[in-house]
This record gives structure tokens, C-alpha cells and sequence, in this order.
């Protein structure tokens, strides 16, 4: 298989994309605590779904490297990812204090293995930017990563550590509260969130929140009331990120493609079908700028499984087949066993005069900003470009200020694996007829294929989760073409 060289063209939407996927097959293990919304199970059952109808094929599976204590700390404070890193289930109660402080606790627990969770997902996202930095894909996946509520300082609505950075463009029914604020007062990130708007998580968002000194106008919210349906969120959706394109001609998007948003979802009130939460994906594509596309919130697992899945479908141009094939975790989508599934009948409380009122205001916000970022994007980021040694090993006692309060980590014994296995807790009707959770799959090392949009893909069942002789290429080995490591071990 063809896995080098870019496929990336102008023309419409159905060209071809080279994609890179990451997956950890750990992420499905970790698990927030009984009755926590929050599961990434869900990560696992996409996957499952990705493998058997066939998409694994068609883009290179990575298996992310961990995100770094440097990578976390150039975003977040150093005492901030120290409590991170040192906090565990059995040590909480003697910091209560420390719990407090960086709002850990109830919405954002102690688990097993949370550090190494934060890692993981971060690491996708990193990951997935040198990627893209590098020009080895046109579209980088991370379904687990998308965490966008997380602050400098503290966790916050389920999420611990931001992986996300450029034009940052957000679905997700919560508005991206820290991600905005991570770039508030800059021009040279953009940040356009679609989301509920009241009495609502986590409370922000409002439309005339539009950023702060040079980064005035470089903050778009756009607030919107309970069930929206696909037309009326396009209404939106389409000429204000055209015009977003068009004046801010950002180097790469960051999608988060939050499935809080779809239909019947257990803490959300929107009421889009897959297909017209996939359209922002398609939309997004088709403008020929390098994407890195996230998970995010999603709460009806098997419908983020669905949503997920279907997406990245839309992102390799193949049309995934409605009809669900057999695998794993097939009892979760009973009775009617396919991937899409019918909006409700609930009110749509956005009138059309509410929307054009929010559209021309954000479109006039947009017709005041210069067509150019002030400072422009350097094509490979420094702090992102990939070190020709290991800097950790290197020089240890300079990575940190010297005012700094984390920790030099060089020394530092493993973090032994203590995950807990979730206990699934299905859903509504997700109860009946479910085994319980599969053994943890293993990675696969596929290489990338072209793909154009009037591929079908319907359900193949050659491929499983737990195939053996099938590897996962992991972050930081030699590509097949003999070219340098993406990533370096620590």
C-alpha cells in the first residue's frame, strides 16, 4: 500500500485524504467510578466498530507515545501536573487541600491510572500535530482525546489535562470554555465555539465574549437554545466558519467533535442526527487545510460509537453502510442494529429570526478582523517540531525554570499500571443483552490507502479485535519508508 506522499487536492469534497489514526488499546480501561457519565469505554467500542467495517485499512493506526510531563507543562502549571502525576485513589484523603485547589473531586475523580490517562490522550493529540506539522497526513483522529474544558491550573467537567491548540472549532453542546480562555488575548488562535447557551455547563459563551486585546474579534461564540435540529445548526454553522476561513486562513484546523451534541444524549438537549453532526466534518474538509479531528463529550456511548465511527468515514471519503455488521460490542445497538438512528420530535426552540440575529452579528464581528493573523504561522512550530535527541536524557536539569515547582522527573520509578477495568454500565435500553466488557484489543498495523467518496464499506469481519499476529505501530518507530522517528522514546 501506498502510505507516502500527501493526497491532499483542491476540487470538491470527495478527494482523496491521507488519515492517520491513534489509538491506545489501554484507553478503554480506564474508568472514571460507578455512575460517572464519563466513559471511555466508548473509545474502545468505536474502535470496534472502525475494525470491522474495514475502515482500519485505509489509514495508518498509531499507537499514540504518551504525552510527556514537558508536553503538559507548556500549557498547564508545573504543580498542576505534578498533583497529577502523584494522586492516587489511596492517597487522596491526606490532600484534601491540594483536591480543593485544583478542583479535583466529584465531576473530575481520582481513578486508577489517571495520569496515565491524561497521557494517553494528550499524546494522541500531540501525536497527530507532528503529524500533520510534518505533512505525513492530510487528517489526523484522536477520538480520545477533545478534553476541552481542563484549565491551566485545574480539571474541570471530566476533563484533566487541554490537548488542544491554531483555529480551534468546537461542536461539543459545552462550550470550550479552556480552550478559549488558553487563548483569549492572542490573534494568532482562533477559537469558534457551537454550543448551549444558558443555564447550562459550564455557564460561558456568551455571544458578545469575543476575546481580549490583540486576540479582540479571535473569539466566536455562538449560543444556541435546546433542540436544534441539522437544518437550523447549518444555518449557522456553514457561512460563519466560510467567512472564518476565509479571514483568518488558519494553517490547520482542530475539530472537536464532541457527540454531546447528537440526538439523545444522556446530559444533552440538541437534537442532531449523526449525519448532520458529520456535515460540520464534511465541511470542514473539504477546505483542503491540514485537520486534526477530536473526541470529546458524549454520554450515550453507543451513539458517540456510532457518531465516531460514521466520521471517520466522512473523513477518508468512504460512505459507511447504514446496516451493522456483527462484532463485539453488537448487543449495545439493538433492536434495529444500525449505525444511524432518527432525531426526536423535541421542540425546536431556535426560531429563525433568533439565528440570522446571532449569524450577522458574528459575520459583522468577523468583517472587523485583518485578513491575516499579526505574528504568521510558522510551518513547523518549534515546540512542536520532533527533537533529533532525547532532551529529557540529555540535560535534565534544564527543562524546568528554576522557579519551577514540579519536580525533575528523570529519576522517577514507572507509574505501575493499576487500571481498573470499567464495569459497563449501559445506558436506557444499552442494559439488555449486554456481556459485559471484552478483553482489551489489540492494535493493528495497516498502512493507508486511498479512498475516494463514492467508496461503499459495508461490514467485514476478516478483521477483529482480537486477531492475533496483528501489531500496532506504535508513535516512535521508523515509518516504512525508511524516514526518521516521528516521535523519540524517553
Amino acid at each position: 500500500m501506498d502510505t507516502g506522499g500527501n493526497s491532499l487536492a483542491s476540487g470538491p469534497d470527495g478527494v482523496k485524504r491521507k488519515v492517520c489514526y491513534f489509538y491506545d488499546p489501554e484507553v478503554g480501561n480506564y474508568y472514571y467510578g460507578q455512575g460517572h457519565p464519563m466513559k471511555p469505554h466508548r473509545i474502545r467500542m468505536t474502535h470496534a466498530l472502525l475494525a470491522h467495517y474495514g475502515l482500519l485499512q485505509h489509514m495508518q493506526v498509531l499507537k499514540p507515545f504518551p504525552a510527556r510531563d514537558r508536553d503538559l507543562c507548556r500549557f498547564h502549571a508545573d504543580d498542576y501536573v505534578s498533583f497529577l502525576r502523584s494522586i492516587t485513589p489511596e492517597t487522596q484523603q491526606d490532600q484534601i487541600r491540594q483536591l480543593k485547589r485544583f478542583n479535583v473531586g466529584e465531576d473530575c475523580p481520582v481513578f486508577d491510572g489517571l495520569y496515565s490517562f491524561c497521557q494517553t490522550y494528550a499524546g494522541g493529540s500531540v501525536g497527530g500535530s507532528v503529524k500533520l506539522n510534518h505533512g505525513l497526513c492530510d487528517i489526523a483522529i484522536n477520538w480520545a482525546g477533545g478534553l476541552h474544558h481542563a484549565k491551566k491550573c485545574e480539571a474541570s467537567g471530566f476533563c484533566y489535562v487541554n490537548d488542544i491548540r491554531v483555529l480551534y472549532v468546537d461542536i461539543d453542546i459545552h462550550h470550550g470554555d479552556g480552550v478559549e480562555e488558553a487563548f483569549y488575548a492572542t490573534d494568532r488562535v482562533m477559537t469558534v465555539s457551537f454550543h448551549k447557551f444558558g443555564d447550562y455547563f459550564p455557564g460561558t459563551g456568551h455571544i458578545q465574549d469575543i476575546g481580549y486585546g490583540s486576540g479582540k474579534y479571535y473569539s466566536l461564540n455562538v449560543p444556541l437554545d435546546d433542540g436544534i435540529d441539522d437544518e437550523s445548526y447549518h444555518l449557522l454553522f456553514k457561512p460563519i466558519m466560510g467567512k472564518v476561513m476565509e479571514i483568518f486562513k488558519p494553517g490547520a484546523v482542530v475539530l472537536q467533535c464532541g457527540a454531546d451534541s447528537l440526538s439523545g444524549d444522556r446530559l444533552g438537549c440538541f437534537n442532531l442526527s449523526i449525519k448532520g453532526h458529520a456535515e460540520c466534518v464534511k465541511f470542514m474538509r473539504s477546505f483542503n487545510v491540514p485537520l486534526l479531528l477530536l473526541g470529546g463529550g458524549g454520554y450515550t456511548i453507543r451513539n458517540v460509537a456510532r457518531c465516531w465511527c460514521y466520521e471517520t468515514g466522512v473523513a477518508l471519503g468512504i460512505e459507511v453502510e447504514d446496516k451493522m455488521p456483527e462484532h463485539e460490542y453488537y448487543e449495545y445497538f439493538g433492536p434495529d442494529y444500525t449505525l444511524h438512528v432518527a432525531p426526536s420530535n423535541m421542540e425546536n426552540k431556535n426560531s429563525r429570526q433568533m439565528l440570522e440575529v446571532i449569524r450577522n452579528d458574528l459575520l459583522q464581528n468577523l468583517s472587523k478582523l485583518q485578513h491575516a493573523p499579526s505574528v504568521p504561522f510558522q510551518e513547523r512550530p518549534p515546540d512542536t517540531e520532533t527533537p533529533e535527541v532525547d532532551e529529557d536524557q540529555e540535560d535534565g536539569d534544564k527543562r524546568w525554570d528554576a522557579d519551577s515547582d514540579m519536580d525533575v522527573d528523570d529519576d522517577r520509578k514507572p507509574i505501575p499500571s493499576r487500571v481498573k477495568r470499567e464495569a459497563v454500565e449501559p445506558d436506557g435500553k444499552d442494559k439488555d443483552g449486554v456481556k459485559g466488557v471484552m478483553e482489551r484489543g489489540k492494535g493493528f498495523e495497516v498502512g493507508m490507502e486511498e479512498s475516494g467518496s463514492t467508496t461503499k464499506v459495508s461490514g467485514v469481519n476478516s478483521v477483529g479485535m482480537e486477531e492475533a499476529g496483528v501489531k500496532m505501530e506504535e508513535e516512535g518507530t521508523t515509518n516504512k519508508s525508511g524516514g526518521d522517528q516521528v516521535f523519540p522514546k524517553t
